[in-house]
């Protein structure tokens, strides 16, 4: 009877686990010379870093896809997504990695107006065949925590989510440049996370 009972154990952890890869939001994959375009504000554009030091120069060199670098330090959501059909058009990406929203949060514009205009952004992306994958900042305060927005219009629209690093790196004061600006070190990390998110999401 325990041999019978283990064996059920382990089917049903088997079948939760089988459905749970089913249930995670999957991506193409990328060929040898696709472009992901890596949108956002300062924390895309690497302030507190050099540029080879930013996390976009950084992921190139994890997944061997060309990855370009469209960050505009201080830039709200709202501007971002009247930027993005100028940046799809230019650079032709299979991939939009979206990181936006934490100048909304700083200028206290509304947690609300973000998530609109990220959902906006993937929208528009997802229009004209471009993958996306979205990344959550925190909010400001004592707690350096992810914005509840950020997951819950990844859930809504099932996009690959990395919801964690950021806010990981920026509690560490060894990986920051400022308060709010990782350093080198702490873009290699968020690089790192969004290549294994990229390849457990079937990207690479």
């Amino acid at each position: 009877m325990p041999a019978a009972f283990a064996r059920v154990l382990l089917l049903a952890g088997a079948l939760a686990l089988v459905a749970a890869c089913a249930e995670r939001p999957r991506l193409s994959r990328l060929a040898d010379d696709a472009v992901v375009l890596a949108f956002g504000d300062s924390l895309t554009f690497g302030t507190g870093a050099a540029e080879a030091g930013s996390y976009p120069s950084q992921l190139e060199s994890l997944i061997g896809r060309k990855v370009v670098r469209s960050g505009v330090p201080g830039e709200v959501s709202g501007a971002g997504l009247a930027r993005l059909p100028q940046a799809l058009e230019e650079h032709r990406p299979r991939l939009l990695i979206l990181c936006h929203g934490g100048n909304d949060m700083l200028r206290r514009l509304g947690n609300r107006q973000a998530a609109g205009n990220l959902r906006a952004m993937a929208e528009l992306a997802r229009a004209r065949g471009v993958e996306v994958v979205l990344m959550g900042v925190p909010e400001p305060g004592l707690l350096v925590s992810t914005a509840d927005f950020y997951g819950e219009v990844a859930k809504e629209l099932r996009l690959p989510y990395e919801g964690a690093v950021v806010s990981s790196v920026l509690r560490d004061t060894a990986l920051k440049s400022d308060p709010i600006h990782p350093n080198a070190e702490g873009y290699r990390r968020i690089a790192q996370a969004l290549a294994k998110l990229l390849k457990e999401s079937g990207a690479i």
